[in-house]
């Protein structure tokens, strides 16, 4: 059937139809290592592995819903496609499972976090306003200018008017968007 018998192909032309297919093959194939006298250490090895082996025919199996037809007699594989009708119950259904296991207040906040309308502005201005790269050199540029400018403030005399973070900040994060423009003109990533 196959060109090793430790290898089990599952095919069109090679097929499994059942597990106790499977396992009279995984039968043999213990015999036939049983006869070459395996000291115990590799016996249990060999059996663990046709444990796994038993495990995967049975999940292939079970992955694989071979339907015949009725003219032909070759099998054909069913795709079965993922909807987002399909997708949102998924969801659903997983959020309630997780939120079962929260304690009163955080299931409260976990049920106003997931709202949909929640969800929408808070993707949308992840994918703006807060970008990484734009906060971080808002951040730096933030520190090092207002550094600067009142270290040079305090040596003439001046005072600062309280909106130099927000301009420098401004102006990094202005920085940033321009850089994650550029990187992503450049090499195509996002």
């Amino acid at each position: 059937m196959s060109q090793s018998p430790e290898i089990i192909n599952i095919g069109p032309e090679n097929k499994i139809e059942s597990y106790n297919m499977a396992a009279e093959q995984l039968e043999k194939i213990g015999k036939d290592k049983s006869s070459e006298k395996l000291s115990d250490n590799n016996e249990t090895k060999a059996e663990s592995a046709r444990d796994k082996a038993v495990e995967v025919a049975i999940s292939i199996e079970n992955k694989s819903k071979v339907i015949e037809t009725t003219n032909n007699s070759t099998p054909f594989k069913k795709i079965e496609s993922i909807n987002k009708n399909h997708l949102d119950k998924s969801y659903k259904k997983t959020m309630k499972q997780v939120q079962k296991e929260l304690s009163p207040a955080a299931r409260t906040f976990s049920k106003v976090i997931h709202n949909k309308v929640i969800e929408k502005i808070s993707d949308t201005a992840s994918n703006t306003i807060a970008r990484p790269n734009s906060i971080l050199f808002g951040s730096f540029s933030a520190f090092v200018i207002t550094l600067a400018v009142y270290l040079m403030a305090k040596s003439s005399g001046y005072q600062l008017s309280g909106s130099e973070s927000i301009l420098s900040f401004t102006i990094g994060w202005i920085i940033g968007v321009i850089f994650d423009y550029l990187r992503v003109m450049i090499t195509g990533k996002k």
